[in-house]
């Protein structure tokens, strides 16, 4: 029976997967068997190839070592034996599967806060532009419609795949229900929501502007290092890129 090679990448530091797929790959496979939480192969490469390179030589120090394998996805080596030629990987969401953009979530119920943070992240992307490998965009939700977010959607699937979100969660109206609390737009609720659900905690930001003529509590439970309260236009300055930057550091992205 042919064997059927099998590309795979091994998974430096961040790099989408479109990009990735333009380099030479780091290792050749057949596979033996394919189950739900992982895999089991051949590798094609030379002994003498694989026991010298960087990956094999992080997994020896017992680092992760993560591969994106084509058409099977994001997986990090869980044992390998060189004499047999065999390698069991273990199935994991990595990173390649991200894109190199920040998700905006905008409101319009009280457009002085998202029109703030708009142009505040246009100037942070540009300045971060000027040092990072990969280009990074803006993505911001529509407003077009008075549909209902369909978690299926084009827009949807960039909120899951963003590097960052961040989210407009200015007070909109006091609750009627419940005193010193405020409301915050539905439809940012929603996505919010669905980022909470998709994304890893740290890749979640909420903004917040003050409001003097809307005191109360903020409705949502999460860690200080997630929230970005800001008074004005130059508080925002001096805080969001400095906040931007620390979140992207995981991601290698700035030399």
């Amino acid at each position: 029976m042919a064997i059927i090679a099998l590309k795979a990448w091994y998974l430096r530091e961040y790099e989408p997967i479109k990009e990735l797929e333009k380099r030479p790959h780091d290792l050749r496979l057949s596979r033996n068997s394919l189950l739900k939480s992982g895999l089991r192969a051949d590798f094609l490469d030379d002994i003498e190839e694989v026991s010298q390179s960087e990956w094999f030589q992080r997994y020896l120090q017992g680092d992760s070592t993560e591969f994106y394998i084509e058409g099977s996805g994001g997986y990090t080596i869980a044992n390998i034996d060189l004499r047999s030629h065999e390698i069991y990987f273990a199935k994991q969401e990595v990173m390649a599967h991200l894109e190199p953009i920040i998700y905006f979530c905008y409101q319009t119920e009280f457009p002085e806060s998202s029109e703030l943070l708009r142009d505040e992240l246009q100037a942070v992307i540009e300045k971060l532009n000027q040092k990072s490998r990969l280009p990074i965009a803006l993505k911001e939700s529509h407003r077009l419609t008075d549909g209902p977010v369909r978690s299926e959607s084009t827009l949807m699937r960039s909120l899951r795949q963003s590097l960052l979100f961040i989210a407009d969660t200015t007070a909109i109206a006091p609750n009627p229900a419940i005193p010193n609390q405020v409301l915050l737009s539905p439809t940012v609720c929603v996505e919010v929501g669905y980022a909470l659900h998709s994304k890893r905690s740290e890749q979640i930001l909420v903004a917040q502007m003050e409001r003097t003529d809307l005191p109360g509590q903020f409705p949502l439970d999460l860690p200080s290092q997630q929230r970005l309260p800001f008074k004005d236009k130059s508080q925002l300055h001096k805080t969001l890129p400095v906040l931007v930057e620390t979140q992207l550091q995981r991601f290698n992205l700035f030399s």
